[in-house]
């Protein structure tokens, strides 16, 4: 087990190098100087040249390169000199020295995703840590809401094949993969958050955490997360639904389920000892694919319902040219995926002891 967990580490790390490469020199082809989009109609050209200097925008796309991997590194290499970028500072990198060499010292840090362009200098980790919460929330409560009524569903579906209410839950479940996000989010904020906010008492828009009236105290709403998890839920519970019928059809006709019935188990017995477990391995990579996704597929969910999540502000941070939080919020995106993929294998392994983890 730790020989594969090393193994998946280091081609994890080989993935995330790759990504981090692409995304910066995606980034920093685009038309534009990062300096002025950092100061807008403020600039001059004293200004442009010390906003320069500071963040490493006057060297060479190489060295920029280099300044961008040893700010993401945990050991990363900083020089002595003040006016460098690369001039440790403690407050910003929260570094513990290890050694100096000469005029370059070795530090052990927290990954540095750098600065907003337009939040005041504001972190971009701390830009991710205050939104990737609600985006997580949301995005477990939507696939809990797809596993547990897509498993039942998909159940039912296989017991009764082929009968109207096996072709009814087909047809829905169809539609639900059919429908994008973005028109689900838009039908059900106007229907149960305009149409019917009287019965439901639901609102079109709203985040998890809210200041009141006052604007003083800040209050957990949980009735705003019931529309967008369940809009953002419909297209996983659907593909589920689906995977857990052909699957679990697909198991009742292998040989142990006819010998567990030839024995006298009961069908209940049948489909819960042997068959679900047996069926659920197309399921569990369908769900890990769908959660890793929601982290980042869940911006125009997040946009329409006004959920203050990480999708909202990838969104907010194109509008206004946010490079770092743009590139800062997909590493993590491509990290959550990373992680959730070697979890899933060992999953696998659970689940189906013929898997090998080799």
């Amino acid at each position: 087990m730790i020989k594969y967990l090393l193994n998946k580490a280091f081609y994890a790390l080989l993935t995330l190098f790759g990504v981090v490469t692409v995304i910066f020199f995606l980034f920093n082809v685009l038309p534009g100087d990062p300096a002025q989009m950092m100061l807008g109609q403020n600039e001059d050209s004293n200004q442009l040249a010390i906003v320069k200097q500071k963040y490493g925008f006057d060297k060479p796309i190489s060295t920029q390169y280099f300044y961008y991997l040893n700010d993401l590194s945990p050991v990363s290499f900083h020089s002595t000199n003040a006016k460098d970028y690369t001039f440790l500072r403690v407050n910003k990198y929260s570094a513990a020295k290890l050694f100096t060499i000469g005029s370059t010292t070795t530090v052990l840090k927290f990954p540095y995703l750098r600065e907003s362009f337009t939040k005041q200098g504001k972190k971009v980790s701390q830009v991710i840590g205050e939104t990737l919460p609600n985006t997580f929330v949301l995005a477990v409560s939507a696939i809990l809401i797809a596993i547990f009524i897509g498993i039942c569903l998909g159940i039912v579906s296989a017991l009764f094949k082929d009968r109207w209410l096996d072709k009814v839950i087909q047809v829905l479940s169809t539609l639900g993969m059919s429908v994008p996000s973005f028109f689900s989010a838009i039908l059900f904020a106007w229907f149960f958050g305009f149409v019917l906010h009287k019965y439901t008492n639901l609102e079109m828009t709203g985040s998890l955490y809210e200041l009141d009236d006052f604007g003083e105290k800040v209050n957990i709403k949980w009735k705003n997360l019931i529309l967008p998890a369940i809009v953002l839920g419909i297209r996983p519970l659907a593909v589920v639904i689906q995977l857990m019928r052909n699957s679990l059809l697909e198991v009742f006709n292998q040989d142990y389920i006819r010998t567990a019935r030839a024995k006298g188990l009961s069908e209940f017995q049948i489909i819960k000892r042997h068959a679900v477990k047996n069926a659920l391995n197309p399921v569990v990579t369908a769900i890990s694919g769908w959660f890793a996704s929601m982290l980042a597929g869940a911006v125009f969910v997040e946009y329409i319902f006004g959920w203050n999540g990480l999708g909202k502000e990838i969104v907010n941070a194109l509008n206004t040219l946010d490079l770092p939080v743009i590139m800062g919020a997909v590493l993590i995106i491509a990290l959550i995926f990373i992680i959730i993929n070697i979890f899933v294998d060992v999953i696998y392994a659970w689940l189906d002891p013929k898997i090998k983890l080799e």
